[in-house]
């Protein structure tokens, strides 16, 4: 059985639970049609409840809901069952309870909703009978082992506080978690705002509080928004999974797992400690929130200490003294080289390619070398498209040319084994430079419905490579031999919450991020911001760069490409450019890309260059205006002399 009082404390400081999903919806989805009383199944049908709960269980969920949402005297009346309310809650109770218990501290919490009548003055339901009402549902459902009662989907204010007396009349001490729900606008149908709920709800004697059903996780987000600041109580979030559409006569709910796992990281990010699911919500929903969690809050490496008898037994595979000693990053890498020369290294960006041939990207690589281009960046799988796999077109370029590569890592497509996995590889391919991204999501690509895992997020893979480092794998065990990569992180200073973009910064900086590569840069004011607030920054930057080669590529970037901002003024250049020619488009890109980077190159160790559509001559066009550097025209020629050289000889 589950410690409910270690629940609470880790909630309490900020650890983040996973709760269930819908549980009328998946008895809906295995036949029991909406003129039942779902509440009855736990004495006709306990094998689809139970069904329904092992589910959930094993999609992950830490807390797991009774199916008595409506298991009130009130609501059974309707069907004949009030007298038989206290034997439904602990029937239900009794069926999560083993349920629960088939996983790892799993805890069950009894769910009570609603009376489904109003109650008096604008009712004829009494104080008293509803207080009667909801003690015995209470009463039931302890009685069946219930660890926790969930109060949820209530409307009307005076309506919980009834319902939290009667189980408090039951039991001072068993936990409550008092949520109430809101429409599109944010409040109740009494009018009721989500601050207003905050207040009230921080004032009784509960221990979490918060919002569920009625709408979906952009509404249940902007409402907990309005309550976090109000309470220093734990918070509570189980949205729908969106809007319910009637689609061949059955109720069918369009949020995709996706889409609520990408809303659970923003609910956490507001505070919310517990997250689950209401309406539409299914076990595949719950298993992404899971992965969502974990990128949020990846598991803590285990420290492992070595002792003198480890260090000294080198010969029987332990890990010797000198592995844990990280060599400087000169040593590392060549870009570690050129920043501790303040050499100011260019990198400019090269999309691996959709066919199994990189011979047009080879062909790129030696046209940046004669720009004196210093290393290229692989990104791995942007915008979630399957190209070919980064890691090895990086070693193919460093193979053929000899060219530095900054290697993109993303955490989607992998798990925790998959990656230190391929992080070891690309220790033997001597692929020095690793850059440590979360991923987009792969509804954001060519192949919505492939899966992601994110077991992590970049601060995770971060801890998990720099744990390599020093001779650890990821559990923190030690390993004969240690990697040397130079890691780097993602940062992006035009970030909506730059507070948070901040706050993870730090966080990858702790995890061992040793340098920064920004997203596009357009606005110095906005770059200047995000350096002031950052304070104690000590790593290197490369900005990022990106040259724009029309108006409509501005208008894509801006609206179309999270985390990215092309300011009024310089899409209305690109527009009057556009507007004349396609090559003044082109001439214009570049120029607002070398204004861009002329302002801010002083601020900054090295540029990060973004070629659309892989036109690599718009990223050696930007850095010319560097010292030493040349102009794509200029490199061409060079180019071609070098071939004509090579053919003489």
């Amino acid at each position: 059985m589950a410690d409910v009082r270690s629940f609470l404390n880790r909630l309490q400081s900020g650890q983040v639970f996973l709760g269930d999903g819908a549980m009328g919806t998946q008895l809906y989805e295995r036949g029991v049609y909406i003129n039942r009383n779902y509440d009855e199944l736990n004495l006709t049908d306990q094998h689809l409840v139970k069904a329904v709960h092992r589910d959930y269980v094993q999609s992950g969920a830490q807390v797991v809901e009774t199916n008595t949402f409506g298991a009130n005297p009130f609501k059974l009346g309707k069907h004949g069952l009030a007298d038989r309310t206290w034997e439904l809650n602990k029937t239900g109770a009794e069926i999560a309870r083993r349920c629960a218990d088939e996983g790892a501290g799993v805890l069950v919490a009894g769910s009570m909703g609603p009376l489904g009548k109003p109650l008096a003055p604008l009712g004829k339901i009494t104080r008293d009978e509803a207080l009667k009402g909801f003690r015995t549902q209470a009463d039931g459902l302890i009685t069946g082992g219930a660890d926790i009662i969930m109060l949820e989907t209530f409307m009307d204010l005076v309506e919980i506080r009834v319902a939290i007396q009667a189980v408090r009349s039951v039991s001072e001490t068993i936990p409550i978690i008092a949520m109430m729900t809101v429409n599109e606008h944010g409040s109740t149908s009494y009018g009721l705002t989500a601050a207003e709920i905050g207040i009230a709800l921080d004032r009784e004697p509960v221990e979490v509080i918060g919002l569920n059903c009625s709408t979906g996780p952009l509404g249940i987000l902007e409402a907990m928004k309005e309550i976090r600041p109000v309470t220093e109580k734990p918070l509570a979030a189980f949205p729908n999974a969106g809007e319910p559409k009637m689609v061949e006569g059955r109720i069918i709910y369009l949020s995709t797992p996706e889409y609520v796992a990408e809303y659970t990281k923003r609910l956490i990010q507001q505070g919310v400690g517990l997250i689950g699911g209401c309406c539409g919500t299914t076990p595949n929903h719950i298993r992404f929130m899971k992965s969502a969690i974990r990128a949020l809050r990846p598991v803590h490496e285990k420290k492992v200490e070595i002792s003198a008898e480890d260090r000294a037994a080198t010969q029987v595979g332990r890990v010797p003294e000198e592995a844990h000693k990280v060599p400087p990053r000169a040593e590392r890498s060549p870009l570690g080289k050129l920043l501790d020369d303040e050499a100011f290294p260019v990198s400019c960006e090269l999309h691996p390619p959709r066919i199994p041939t990189p011979a047009r990207i080879l062909r790129q690589v030696s046209f940046l070398q004669a720009a004196g281009i210093n290393v290229v960046n692989i990104p791995d799988g942007p915008r979630a498209s399957a190209r070919m796999s980064p890691m090895a077109l990086a070693h193919i370029i460093k193979r053929e040319s000899g060219m530095d590569t900054i290697l993109h890592y993303t955490c989607r497509d992998r798990n925790i084994l998959g990656m230190q996995s391929d992080l070891l590889g690309c220790e033997a391919l001597g692929l020095d430079n690793i850059l440590a991204v979360t991923g987009d999501p792969p509804k954001l690509g060519d192949y919505p419905m492939a899966t992601a895992v994110f077991d992590v997020d970049a601060i995770g893979l971060l801890r998990i490579a720099d744990n390599l480092n020093h001779s650890r794998d990821l559990a923190g065990n030690p390993i004969k031999k240690a990697t040397n990569f130079f890691l780097g992180a993602g940062f992006n200073p035009g970030a909506i919450d730059l507070e948070l973009e901040i706050d993870r910064l730090h966080q990858k900086i702790d995890a061992g991020a040793e340098y920064i590569l920004t997203q596009p840069m357009f606005d110095q004011a906005r770059f200047l911001e995000a350096k002031e607030r950052w304070g104690d920054v000590r790593i290197p930057v490369l900005i990022g760069i990106l040259p724009l080669a029309s108006f409509r590529n501005a208008e894509f970037f801006h609206n179309e490409v999270p985390g990215m901002e092309v300011p009024r003024e310089i899409r209305d250049r690109m527009k009057r450019a556009s507007d004349r020619s396609k090559e003044h488009g082109f001439a214009e890109g570049i120029e607002i890309a070398q204004e861009a980077l002329r302002n801010i190159a002083a601020l900054v160790q090295g540029v990060y260059i973004m070629p659309p559509f892989g036109k690599v001559d718009l990223a050696v066009d930007t850095a010319s205006i560097l010292e030493g550097r040349i102009t794509a025209e200029e490199a061409r020629g060079r180019l071609e002399r070098d071939e004509e050289e090579s053919d003489d000889a």
